[in-house]
């Protein structure tokens, strides 16, 4: 009796924690693109796969988007230490890596096709800064406060786990840190990406909001991107639990 008790509480606890975590989302049936999954009333896009990688490293692709211009604008330093999120091929990890001569770049994934891509690059570059590293739908698995910078290119709109991605990035940012979101522009029906792979300043503000962050610095200078960086408000999670 002691034992099903027991194995009752067990499972009351766990039943209601996983509630109270999965009340941030809502399920509907999935439309194209998307996975059915919705924050904030955003359905979540589906991941690009290991397939796509190839459009990631179009010769192009600077042209079409600016990504020297968004590299150069970054807030870093020779000494920052950076986690490119959903790192994909590593077309920015390694472009950021000759920037930060005494930091480090974390190229983080959670596809194993990716992070073979990731380890493959890594050699031919001969790169000593960049480090491949497998990651979580809802953590960077990183030390807290570790990070200048965090950024997201293209892939917040993916993020299964939007809700606890981003408190798990908060935690990992030093208190001066910043997180990056560069994210085609939902508002321009000019640009031609899918629906869901395109994202609204208004909706990332809602949702960066309501996890820790406020936007410090809106670039404008992209193509057909947004560059969007926020800073950590202080104390958001004072006496509260986080998912890291």
């Amino acid at each position: 009796m002691r034992f099903r008790l027991t194995s009752l509480l067990f499972f009351t606890v766990f039943f209601f924690h996983a509630c109270a975590q999965d009340t941030a989302y809502e399920y509907k049936k999935a439309t194209r693109d998307g996975i059915g999954k919705f924050y904030m009333g955003r359905e979540i896009a589906a991941v690009m796969g290991v397939g796509g990688s190839f459009w990631l490293e179009r010769d192009n692709r600077d042209e079409e988007e600016g990504t020297s211009m968004a590299v150069e604008k970054m807030p870093l330093n020779s000494n920052s230490i950076v986690a490119d999120i959903g790192a994909g091929s590593g077309y920015y990890s390694f472009r950021i890596s000759e920037r930060v001569t005494r930091g480090k770049v974390y190229a983080l994934e959670i596809q194993e096709g990716m992070l073979e891509l990731l380890r493959a690059r890594k050699k031919m570059l001969k790169d000593n800064r960049v480090e491949v590293k497998a990651c979580t739908p809802q953590s960077l698995q990183l030390p807290p406060a570790s990070l200048d910078l965090a950024l997201m290119v293209d892939v917040y709109h993916e993020l299964e786990f939007p809700r606890e991605m981003l408190q798990s990035v908060y935690q990992s940012l030093k208190d001066n840190g910043k997180l990056l979101l560069i994210e085609f522009r939902g508002e321009d029906p000019e640009v031609a990406i899918k629906p869901l792979h395109k994202t609204t300043v208004e909706q990332l503000n809602r949702e960066l909001g309501a996890n820790g962050f406020k936007l410090s610095y809106r670039g404008d200078f992209m193509q057909v991107q947004h560059f969007l960086l926020y800073e950590k408000i202080p104390q958001f999670f004072s006496g509260q639990s986080t998912s890291h």
